[in-house]
């Protein structure tokens, strides 16, 4: 663990049965944290039993209000969401849900953003915009919560290399990173295609294009 980061503790675990829109069905512990640098409330949402000696599969997934609540199409937060619970729990291993809302700009900016996207803005220059960062997630907080865990060597679930990329930074040995899912829809494939052209998201770029321009 890096000198200058504190170790966070688990406050409370409880279990909660999860239920999904399409019926499926599991039961997680849910973690919460003292000590955490930014002082947010995530939480960590444990599923599955790992193999003796196997490495976790784990989630950083950032809140999506618009995407995980309501089922917005204008992006593929709430099925990568529903994924990532049946494969971690299929596999046993750890959801960080992180109180990012808007790759850290808040739910405001974010709509706001959307208002400039409808103008032809993709969400990267939107952002950009309106001043503020492409992305402004940290994830010190994941780190310290994985850690609070006992998990310090993990796959990870997840398009995103920066997401990889910080926790390594952080003394977390991430084995190897797993693709998400591919959730296009005709709201989502130019935010999707943004995301590869910006920030390296491993997504099929080709497919994107044609998609976008058809």
């Amino acid at each position: 663990m890096p000198a200058d980061l504190t170790a966070a503790t688990p406050r409370a675990r409880v279990r909660v049965p999860l239920r999904f829109h399409d019926g499926y069905a599991v039961d997680a512990d849910l973690v919460t944290f003292d000590g955490l640098v930014d002082g947010r409330e995530h939480i960590a949402a444990v599923l599955g039993d790992p193999a003796p000696g196997s490495t976790p599969l784990v989630r950083l997934h950032s809140e999506c209000l618009t995407g995980d609540v309501f089922g917005s199409a204008r992006c593929d937060c709430g099925p990568q969401l529903r994924e990532a619970v049946e494969r971690i729990a299929e596999r046993g291993g750890v959801l960080l849900y992180l109180r990012q809302e808007g790759r850290g700009i808040g739910l405001y900016n974010k709509l706001d953003a959307y208002a400039l996207q409808d103008q032809g803005l993709d969400t990267y220059e939107a952002n950009a915009a309106l001043g503020l960062p492409e992305d402004a997630r940290d994830y010190t907080a994941a780190a310290q919560m994985l850690r609070a865990l006992g998990v310090t060597r993990l796959d990870l679930l997840s398009n995103n290399p920066d997401k990889a990329d910080q926790l390594r930074a952080l003394d977390i040995d991430v084995h190897d990173r797993v693709p998400t899912g591919v959730f296009t829809t005709p709201h989502n494939v130019r935010y999707l295609r943004a995301k590869v052209v910006h920030t390296s998201h491993t997504l099929p770029l080709g497919d994107l294009t044609e998609l976008h321009a058809g």
